[in-house]
């Protein structure tokens, strides 16, 4: 048969409510706001409430006590039905539905978020693309496009949401939807914490425990009465139970009685648990044993090696089989740490691990064997000679560093090392070690200069000065730092020029100028240098001087303006190849003014040495030179040729033409 209803409104949205047969309901949500409840049977429709927007979606609960409904602006409301009072609203929703299994519960999709609310509990979110459509017990249906889908969603939340308020009742009935042990676990302690014993024994029988003799004996065992409840464990089937307490009572003689037909898993946890015991109450040696013969290597292992027990590590590492890499593995490392590097070695021997057992012999500088395990296996090569090459450089065996090095084909690596010392050496003012190394430096770049020509011979260059720089500054800073001093003024005094013409263009790591002006100033006014030494206490005028030579500084400063304006012509140095005089104070370095040849200095003294540059004639070798030099001058005739002297692209050619004597 066929019934119609005429509405108010325009109809969007009907939901089946279900019913006995043939007097099913529905729902119907109007676009005026009105929600009507209409059974099949009944020409009347039956008007529920009626709000002020429109209907998107709706549904009842399963007591047919609330209404929920989504409105045209995305909100949820929820109604009383008899009262029609509005209980609360939720924002972003596009659909609804109410739990068929639980009252207070309810779910509505939108923004991409599916959200469930339980009570009046705040909303639990996850994101989920669709539109509810149905949420019955933990499951809940999505229609998205044009595919249904169920979606599991554990009721955890909701649960705890009920736990905080102590609702031990309530989180039980959401905990029957679906959660998982731990959380059927931690509501039985929550209730049984609030002495809620009716929810607590629900959820223990829930998980099957429901044998009163069980019970009995958990009363039985609290009582300390531990045989008879023994024996209800065992006749309730719960013989690992008996085990169990026994065994944390350390009462093991009983507990071996209820071992299950010698089952060896069991008997491995009594003996293991035998063994925890004898090592709390401080018995290693029996805990040792026991742990052995449960299997239990690695705490066994780990015991005798805290305790230092060398002889027991041996004779565990040559019992195991050496497909068990892990205890082997544990015996050498605490062989290593015990200082028993050969046992180590034979357990890595044992195990095969080549690789553990060259850095064995690296981290113990037992090089011999590293060399000898290297040749047999090249590839181990790196691992060998480049620690050796670092521990020959840190204990300044620096030549045979450079040769385990280049047998390494780590030249680099070479030049790495001996940087870093250097380093180390300007740090800690150990200005004479940093010369000597960056000297090093400089011969290595020159060795492998045939790769990188241009670069390396660059890096020998600078190298080269920078020893120098380091070498003459050790004798000023000690001059500085200590009492007394070695050295005469005139030594000093050259030092100090050679280092302030060398530092013309950057000052070296480590360097102080302060210290090399003062010591310039000093030697300059003691040697009769007086318009030099005003120079040098002038530029420390404009330095940060330390306190400890400020009152030095100052009182320099004012007697040297009682000297005269000028230097002791006895100090000026002579250029031996053009004969000029040279300022003692050279804006160009330690060349000439006149001709720019470059001054060659006594490396004691630093005096400027009677040597010139010379480049041979072309056609002339080196030993013919040598020959040449070591003859006497001979005589020659007035009208003979002398000495001629050439210019030409900056290099300077002297040639002698040499007559024959009659």
């Amino acid at each position: 048969y066929e019934r119609e209803w005429l509405m108010e409104s325009l109809i969007r949205y009907i939901k089946v409510i279900g019913g006995p047969p043939g007097r099913e309901g529905l729902l119907v949500g109007l676009k005026n706001g009105q929600i009507l409840k209409i059974f099949v049977d009944n020409v009347f429709a039956i008007v529920l409430l009626k709000q002020s927007t429109a209907v998107r979606c709706l549904d009842m609960s399963a007591s047919r006590n609330k209404l929920a409904v989504v409105d045209e602006n995305d909100t949820c409301l929820v109604y009383d039905i008899h009262t029609k009072e509005l209980l609360f609203q939720e924002p972003n929703a596009n659909s609804v539905a109410w739990n068929t299994q639980c009252e207070d519960m309810l779910c509505f999709s939108g923004g991409g978020y599916l959200n469930i609310k339980a009570g009046n509990f705040p909303v639990h979110q996850q994101k989920l693309q669709g539109f509810v459509v149905g949420y019955n017990g933990s499951k809940i249906f999505c229609l998205h496009v044009f595919s249904m889908s169920a979606v599991e969603v554990p009721q955890s939340a909701p649960m705890y949401q009920y736990l905080e308020r102590k609702m031990f009742k309530e989180a039980y009935q959401i905990a029957c939807l679906g959660v998982t042990d731990a959380d059927w676990r931690e509501l039985a302690m929550e209730a049984l914490e609030g002495l809620e014993f009716e929810t607590a024994k629900k959820e223990r029988k829930k998980h099957g425990e429901n044998l009163n003799e069980l019970f009995l004996a958990d009363v039985y065992a609290y009582q300390g009465k531990f045989h008879e409840a023994a024996k209800l464990y065992k006749k309730s089937g719960h013989e690992s139970l008996a085990l169990d307490m026994y065994s944390d009572l350390r009462m093991f003689d009983y507990a071996k009685d209820f071992l299950r037909s010698g089952d060896p898993k069991d008997t491995k946890m009594l003996i293991k648990k035998q063994a925890d015991w004898a090592k709390n109450i401080n018995e290693p040696k029996a805990a040792v044993e026991m742990y052995l013969s449960a299997g239990e290597h690695m705490k066994a292992i780990e015991i005798s090696g805290d305790h230092g027990w060398v002889d027991m590590l041996i004779e565990i590492a040559r019992k195991l089989d050496k497909a068990e890499r892990e205890p082997l593995s544990k015996c050498a490392f605490y062989f290593k740490k015990l200082d028993n590097p050969g046992y180590a070695a034979e357990t890595y021997m044992k195990v095969g691990d080549l690789k553990a057992l060259v850095s064995l012999h690296v981290e113990t500088h037992r090089w011999e064997e590293a060399f000898a395990l290297s040749e047999k296996h090249p590839e181990f090569k790196d691992e060998v000679y480049v620690p050796y090459a670092q521990w020959l450089a840190e204990n300044d065996r620096f030549e045979e560093a450079q040769k385990a090095f280049h047998k390494a084909g780590r030249q680099r690596e070479a030049v790495r090392v001996l940087e870093q010392l250097t380093h180390n050496a300007v740090v800690e003012s150990r200005f004479n070690d940093a010369a000597y190394y960056y000297w090093m430096l400089s011969m290595q770049c020159l060795d492998i200069a045939q790769e990188q020509k241009t670069e390396m011979l660059q890096k020998f260059h600078h190298f080269q000065q920078l020893a120098e720089v380091y070498h003459v500054y050790h004798y000023i800073q000690r001059y500085t730092e200590e009492p007394f001093s070695f050295h005469l003024p005139e030594t000093l005094f050259n030092i100090s020029r050679f280092l302030l013409h060398s530092l013309t263009k950057e000052i070296p790591l480590g360097i102080s100028k302060v210290n090399t002006l003062f010591a310039l100033a000093k030697q300059s006014k003691a040697l009769g240098a007086y318009k030099l030494a005003r120079h040098a206490y002038d530029k420390l005028q404009g330095l940060q001087v330390p306190a400890r030579f400020q009152k030095s500084v100052e009182l320099g400063s004012l007697t040297i303006r009682s000297k005269p304006f000028h230097d002791s012509e006895e100090l000026v140095p002579l250029c031996y190849r053009c004969s000029t005089n040279n300022p003692l104070l050279n804006n160009l370095g330690n060349v000439c003014i006149n001709c720019r040849q470059p001054f060659v200095f006594s490396a004691s003294s630093y005096e400027v040495l009677h040597l010139v540059e010379f480049y041979l004639e072309e056609g002339i070798t080196d030993e013919e030179a040598v020959s040449l030099i070591d003859l006497e001058a001979p005589r020659l005739n007035k009208s003979g040729n002398k000495w001629q002297e050439m210019m030409s692209d900056g290099i300077l050619l002297i040639t002698n033409c040499f007559q024959s004597l009659s």
